[in-house]
């Protein structure tokens, strides 16, 4: 009986050594996935801080400051994809689709602004999903472009920037797919048109205010 008894507790000893060790690992992968996604969470931080900045400088027409700034972002991003290697689920985390999309935004935008050809995705090292709704959220940046010139009574490229807006529009409503695969991109298109339809009347009603005053002030040089 004694003997029964010995057996029994080294059969429960080892498996509770068993389960510890099995916890131990566990506990140890746990630790080192949270690093690197507080790891993974600061760098998304810098390249959304990165490529915000690069915006806010297009707009102040100071197209070599903008590129090292999105240059910035791109080395940081590079940083995150070296990480998702490790730990792929992060891919589809919030914060690191916030971060490409912010990128995206910030290099469309660059883009179109200096008149350069489009980035691609891949180049850019981001989703689709990201790319696209960086794009669309890039309607709203040249909305500012555009009444920034207006201000400045700068009307030689205001038809150009909206009819790139059109186009953009043009495409993301042709991405008709499920919310899960284009993460919220519907609601970006949604916002979109809202924009891009405001501009189109704001445009429109600028240039028939200059149109008539161009009309006003040849008919005041002929009959004076």
């Amino acid at each position: 009986m004694k003997k029964e008894n010995y057996h029994s507790r080294r059969k429960e000893q080892k498996s509770l050594k068993q389960l510890l060790d099995i916890a131990q690992e566990i506990r140890h992968y746990f630790s080192i996935k949270d690093e690197s996604r507080e790891k993974t969470l600061q760098l998304c931080r810098e390249v959304i801080r990165y490529s915000a900045n690069a915006i806010h400088t297009v707009h102040r027409q100071n197209m070599t400051e903008a590129k090292k700034l999105l240059n910035s972002a791109r080395k940081v991003l590079s940083e995150i994809n070296h990480i998702q290697g490790k730990h792929p689920d992060f891919l589809y985390t919030g914060f690191v689709h916030d971060a490409q999309k912010e990128f995206a935004e910030g290099n469309i935008t660059f883009a179109l602004v200096a008149g350069e050809p489009l980035p691609e995705p891949e180049a850019l090292g981001v989703t689709y999903p990201a790319y696209l709704n960086g794009m669309g959220e890039t309607i709203g940046e040249l909305r500012r472009y555009l009444l920034d010139s207006l201000r400045r009574d700068d009307l030689t490229r205001c038809e150009e920037l909206l009819a790139k807006m059109d186009e953009i529009y043009g495409v993301l409503v042709t991405m008709d797919f499920p919310e899960a695969i284009t993460y919220g991109l519907r609601r970006t298109t949604d916002v979109a048109r809202g924009v891009l339809e405001k501009t189109r009347a704001d445009l429109t009603l600028i240039l028939r205010q200059r149109q008539l005053e161009e009309k006003l002030a040849a008919f005041t040089k002929k009959t004076g």
